[in-house]
């Protein structure tokens, strides 16, 4: 049977139910798995666990899921931009787990790795560490964190081929990868889909075996949260004093 499917609507049928977990990558809005993410708000469905490093912006990423209010809990390590998500939290609508990010990057990859915890130094001391087991080492006190296996992950790539072999690009490859593994079923969209034997062996970062449904991103505008450029003319004036 084929991975890939006609959008992403199709690629999540008979996938999505109330109360289940998404890990969902990208990192703010840079590589995040667009179609995939309007195509769950879409379905209707609720009470989601999101895992994700953050939870967009307003009105964008996984910050749409938040506006329709599909989201019950919210484990991520950043969540800073989005007004409504803190105006839910503090109101009590909303449960967050904070994590700390490679905590949380590693929680995944424990996940994928069909490791069910592990021991970190971070968070020890803090709110992070209350109530989760300790064990020292060496003379030194780490804090067990349990892995994460959600029931779908959703990723975005670059370059696909049609057995699922996923390639990311740049800075969008972020938290895309361990995201993958950590699905009981792992769906992507990809920007470019080729034919399997097209793809350098060396240069697949997800191996196709861990995607079950491959969909074709469409072509959209890729937003930046915060563009801190500077006119052209400020860095040649700075330029000229530094000379």
């Amino acid at each position: 049977m084929s991975k890939l499917k006609f959008n992403a609507a199709t690629a999540l049928t008979e996938v999505l139910r109330d109360g289940m977990t998404l890990a969902v990558g990208g990192f703010g809005l840079s590589g995040i798995p667009a179609d995939l993410i309007e195509a769950v708000r879409d379905s209707g469905v609720k009470d989601l666990t999101v895992v994700s490093n953050n939870m967009g912006v307003d009105g964008k990423g996984l910050g749409i899921l938040i506006d329709a209010g599909q989201v019950r809990k919210v484990i991520a390590s950043y969540v800073g931009e989005n007004k409504l998500f803190a105006d839910q939290y503090l109101a009590g609508d909303l449960e967050v787990e904070f994590t700390p990010q490679g905590t949380l990057a590693e929680r995944l990859r424990a996940g994928g790795a069909g490791i069910p915890a592990f021991y970190t130094k971070t968070g020890v001391g803090t709110l992070v560490a209350e109530g989760k087991p300790h064990e020292v080492f060496d003379g030194e006190t780490y804090v067990r964190e349990r892995a994460i296996v959600a029931d779908v992950a959703l990723v975005h790539a670059h370059t696909a081929d049609t057995d699922g072999n996923l390639i990311y690009r740049y800075t969008a490859r972020n938290f895309n990868p361990v995201v993958a593994t950590a699905g009981k079923l792992t769906i992507a969209e990809a920007e470019v889909i080729v034919e399997p034997g097209r793809l350098d062996p060396n240069h697949i970062v997800t191996p196709g075996v861990f995607v079950q449904r491959l969909v074709q991103a469409t072509g959209r505008f890729k937003d930046i949260e915060q563009r801190t450029v500077r006119h052209r003319s400020e860095l040649l004036n700075a330029g000229a004093v530094a000379v």
